[in-house]
């Protein structure tokens, strides 16, 4: 009989991944498709490889050997390949010893040695051993193969060895640590910055579909890095103006990328859409590095151009190549070292310490053309368009470690991997300020050409999760470049505390109320000037403030004499600025700009420096107080969340993961499995997958045994039938009690009639049980419960959900029709550190209420912030409970009771920023 083929693996065992060197590569489950690839492998491996991966010669696999390599299970035994253009390069697999350890072994191909694979192989397999149960991996190396040793060893498992028979035997728990995620995510951020590295700094750059049409897009980008002056070689391909001799702008042509003598590392592709697939195969025959594509016709079109856009990516990082785009601007980089203008924005901007990224193609020259008129130079600007392959993800990366940038502006139209942004931009914000403006706020709307989830969260909870991470978010474009102003040009704030100086009484007026608006304490009363003083005199004045030890910041106005030139004043502004240590904001209503920077140098307000860039210490100046103090207020708040501390994730001693996972494997095989038979394994839950609903009734049911895994215990509940039953439960309760119904459509709600509270015998009892039968309907009453009364206290809600663009979310309110109408919740991403618990039970408007209000004592916060680092923990850990909903949660002076619990159990979305590197849509 045919033995039937074992079940496919996860779709997520695929990924592209990228290496040491900034180059990515494709990592997948082998299939038996790929005996012949194995055996060109093999035949490729130098005698050394060989031997220290078969501890003898072994110059050929034979038949049987390919078939038994090729034929895994994708369970106890799994193998996964790396390949480039096609072609595999490196090998890993382990096999199951019993039901916790697994043997594990790989081989990279001696020329793709030292590009960081063994350890990328390492992280993958591990993973996916964890999927299948497998909790250590045990190895057997050559003492002299160090390379291999240095991998296990470097990953951040804490191997155990020892020497046996001449071979070290090496093995190590696979489950994560705090060292392995450490090393992790530093390998993951050293190599996309080099990958973006090769794209803003190349070395040579060729532009595809050049041509000598001077309204050409081709003729205009080769013009641009012409004009703009880059540093490196250029070349330009145009099969139909290709010839020995023949070039454009003075620029050599070629029919082909393959024919240029040397591999450019980038090209900048303007050809048709349906001609730029063939460009990408051409590219990578020739070695280039990273691909930017101006050109449009992809995923902003349809079906069809999404089909290509996905063949776009797919090929190129197939390829070894990063793509910017398609439908992109282009790149710039203002390092003189570098000069290069690989856009369509006309001339290069100057230069100034500010990294921005906009994934709007179409409108990113406008948008880049409004910041260097506001005075704005840049240091590397990337336009990606649709975003399909390099996104703000990787420029994240990048900018953090480049010394020419202290400050990043986002403009983004969508978030492709959000779990992973807010990581890094928490990292990130806390040395450099990252701006955000992100579209489609309200509505959720996503441009076309964006191939992404959607959330399913308001469009508050996305940003408390943005402001989680410290990025200033901006609600315009306007503000994005108030605020982008100000933290790149002064220093921040040190408290909230607020000096105003200006020559007009209605001026400082303004600026004190809006100071106070913002929650900024204005320091003593406004410094008035007379209208007519002289900058010395407004010189002084403002000197005075800044030298106040009670002062933090400082709000200026100045309001020319009419007729009168007010340039001098805006010089003395800025030159008493830069004698300073503590950040201005100036308010010039006479100015030229509405807002712009005022620099010693330039001696102007409506104009930047001669290279477009700032001349020296800038102020940024507002043409209203309101926008002014706007932006004082952000840069004011990034300032107190940069100097809170970061805090701990911490695993209180009565968690055990272990057990959830195992009660959680058993719930899925037994209340999903039946209902899910269609879906993938692991990872291919869709939307509408069947969803399981539970209830805690008591401290058996699944629910509550789930939830007293990580030290939650709620409070049970019995179920009654009839007024007996009601008393008997009551009864046994001990008075008072509570009855109330589980449809949700009643069961937090009094108005309705879906509890009756503070039930104190018996009498009362069969009073509210009768009532209740009557009153609500047959649905309603058939669910009826009995449940001990809790203390008097606050009321609140505590939530996760599993978002399918965001992953897991805590939230936190107070419970009742008021906040849940008003969505007055609190949101963050877990786990959550111990800071971050408690900000997020001060986030609700409500909040005041648990510090005592009307007479009443102060709950115990201490423990809310508790139980919300124990969801947290569960939901981080736990992805197929698809949602939680932990209400009433009753708090007092004296603690907390959590009364009543719900969740939906569902089969989980592989979770995007996952155990293992990875490139997902749009980086």
């Amino acid at each position: 009989m045919t033995e039937a083929p074992p079940a496919p693996p996860p779709a997520h065992w695929e990924a592209d991944v990228v290496l040491r060197d900034g180059r990515p590569v494709r990592i997948r489950p082998i299939t038996p498709e790929d005996a012949d690839g194995l055996a060109d492998f093999h035949r490729s491996l130098s005698e050394e490889t060989v031997y220290f991966r078969f501890f003898a010669p072994y110059p050929e696999l034979s038949d049987r050997d390919l078939h038994r390599f090729t034929h895994v299970d994708h369970a106890d035994r799994v193998a996964l390949v790396a390949t480039v253009s096609g072609e595999l390069v490196a090998v890993a697999r382990y096999d199951r010893i019993d039901d916790r350890d697994a043997e594990v072994a790989f081989t990279v191909r001696d020329d793709h040695q030292g590009r960081g694979l063994g350890s990328v192989m390492l992280e993958h397999l591990a993973a996916a051993a964890r999927e299948r149960g497998v909790r250590r991996f045990v190895a057997e190396v050559l003492p002299n193969n160090r390379r291999m040793l240095q991998t296990f060893q470097e990953a951040g498992y804490h191997p155990r060895q020892h020497v046996e028979d001449g071979v070290v035997a090496l093995s190590f728990e696979i489950e994560p640590t705090e060292s392995s995620e450490a090393v992790r995510l530093a390998r993951e951020q050293r190599a996309e910055a080099r990958s973006v590295a090769m794209l803003v700094a190349p070395a040579s750059v060729v532009v595809v579909g050049a041509s000598r049409n001077p309204q050409s897009l081709g003729h205009r980008l080769l013009r641009h890095v012409v004009e703009g002056g880059f540093t490196g070689a250029v070349y330009a391909v145009n099969a139909a103006a290709a010839g020995e001799g023949v070039s454009v702008l003075g620029v050599a042509t070629y029919a082909r990328i393959r024919d240029i003598p040397e591999s450019p590392q980038l090209a900048v592709v303007a050809v048709p859409g349906e001609q730029v697939l063939g460009v990408v195969d051409d590219a990578a025959a020739s070695g280039v590095a990273g691909i930017v594509v101006v050109s449009s016709g992809f995923a902003e079109t349809g079906e069809e151009g999404t089909a290509r856009q996905r063949e776009l990516v797919r090929r190129a990082r197939g390829s070894g190549m990063r793509v910017v785009g398609p439908n992109a601007l282009g790149i710039i980089n203002t390092d003189p070292d570098v000069q290069l203008n690989a856009s369509m924005a006309p001339r290069l901007p100057g230069r100034a310490r500010i990294g921005f990224f906009s994934q709007s193609g179409s409108l990113g020259g406008a948008i880049l053309a409004r910041a260097v008129r506001r005075g704005l130079g840049v240091s590397t600007f990337v336009s990606a368009g649709n975003r399909a392959d390099l996104s703000g993800n990787d420029m994240l990366q990048f900018w953090e470690d480049d010394e020419d940038t202290d400050v990043v502006l986002l403009y983004l139209e969508s978030l492709g991997n959000p779990r992973k942004f807010t990581r890094i931009a928490r990292r990130l914000s806390r040395s450099k300020p990252v701006v955000a403006m992100r579209t489609g706020r309200s509505s959720q709307a996503v441009p076309l050409g964006h191939t992404i989830r959607r959330t399913t969260l308001p469009a508050g909870a996305v940003d408390a999760l943005f402001a989680q991470s410290g990025v200033l978010e901006a609600d315009t474009l306007t503000e994005l470049f108030d605020v982008a102003g100000l933290v790149a040009f002064q220093p921040l704030p040190a408290g909230r505390r607020v000096a105003v100086v200006g020559n007009s009484d209605a001026l400082c007026v303004l600026a004190a109320d809006a100071c106070a608006a913002s929650e900024l304490e204005v320091v003593g009363q406004p410094v008035t000037l007379p209208p007519d003083c002289s900058p010395h005199d407004l010189s002084v004045a403002l000197a005075a403030v800044l030298e106040d030890p009670a002062v933090d910041s400082v709000v200026v106005a100045h309001v020319p004499v009419l007729g009168v030139d007010g340039a001098p004043w805006e010089t003395v502004v800025a030159e008493t600025v830069a004698r300073g240590s503590k950040p201005v904001v100036a308010v010039l209503v006479a100015a030229d700009e509405e807002s712009g920077l005022i620099d010693a140098a330039s001696s102007t307000s409506s104009t930047a420096g001669p290279d477009g860039g700032p001349g020296g210490p800038a102020v940024a100046f507002y043409g209203t107080v309101e926008d002014a103090v706007r932006s004082l207020r952000r840069v004011t708040r990034h300032a107190e969340w940069r100097a809170r501390p970061v805090g701990e994730v911490s695993e209180p001693a009565d968690v055990v993961p272990d057990q959830a996972r195992a009660l959680i494997d058993r719930l899925v095989g037994a209340a999903l499995d039946d209902t899910l038979t269609d879906l993938p394994a692991v990872s291919g839950a869709a939307a509408t997958s069947p969803d399981v609903e539970l209830v805690a009734e008591g401290p058996d049911d699944e629910l509550s045994r789930l939830l007293a895994c990580y030290g939650i215990r709620v409070w049970p509940i019995v179920r009654v039938a009839s007024e007996m039953e009601a008393v008997a439960a009551a009864d046994a309760a001990g008075y008072p009690v509570v009855l109330k119904t589980l449809d949700p459509r009643f069961a937090r709600r009094t108005d309705l009639g879906g509890l009756r509270l503070n039930l104190e015998n018996e009498r009362a009892v069969r009073t509210a049980f009768l009532s209740m039968s009557a009153s609500l309907d047959p649905e309603a009453a058939a669910s009826l419960v009995v449940q001990r009364m809790a203390a008097p206290g606050v009321a609140c809600v505590v939530a996760s959900t599993e978002d399918p663009l965001f992953g897991p979310v805590v939230s936190f309110g107070l419970a009742g029709v008021v906040p849940e109408l008003l969505g007055d919740r609190g949101y963050r991403i877990p786990p959550l550190t111990d800071i971050e618990a408690h900000e997020l039970v001060d986030a609700p408007a409500a909040a005041p209420l648990l510090h005592g209000f009307g007479g009443t004592p102060p709950v115990d916060r201490a423990a809310l912030a508790d139980l919300l680092v124990r969801v947290g923990l569960l939901a981080d850990d736990v992805p197929e409970l698809a949602e939680l909903r932990l209400e009433p949660v009753v708090v007092s002076s004296a603690g907390l009771a959590v009364v009543g619990a719900w969740g939906v159990l569902r089969r989980p979305r592989f979770r995007a920023d996952s155990e293992a590197r990875r490139l997902g849509d749009g980086g």
